[in-house]
């Protein structure tokens, strides 16, 4: 007697879905220089100098200000990358990742 064999795929749904951002937010301080803000934007962030400057001032003049959004991994690792710069320079800059949308 002979087997019939069935070949048939199972499927499975798979829910793919965009992975979630971050806003990194950049706050003003009395002690961190404009300067030293413009050097991270450009060095860290990859903004050139005109919107740097720019978002410094915006930074200077609002408390803070979003200077990216970006996957999970990407933002802490500029927060992490920016904290250490000011840190070895002697400045309290402070920098957050926080989910977009919140």
């Amino acid at each position: 007697m002979e087997q019939q064999q069935s070949f048939y795929k199972e499927r499975e749904h798979i829910d793919l879905k965009e992975p979630r951002r971050f806003k990194v937010t950049i706050f003003n301080d009395d002690f961190t220089t404009m300067e030293f803000v413009v050097k991270i934007l450009t060095t860290v962030f990859f903004k050139s100098e005109t919107e740097a400057e720019s978002l410094m001032m915006l930074v200077h003049r609002t408390k803070s200000a979003v200077v990216g959004v970006y996957t999970y991994d990407i933002a802490q690792s500029k927060v992490q990358k920016a904290t250490r710069m000011a840190q070895n320079e002697g400045f309290p800059l402070r920098l957050t990742a926080t989910p977009e949308g919140k």
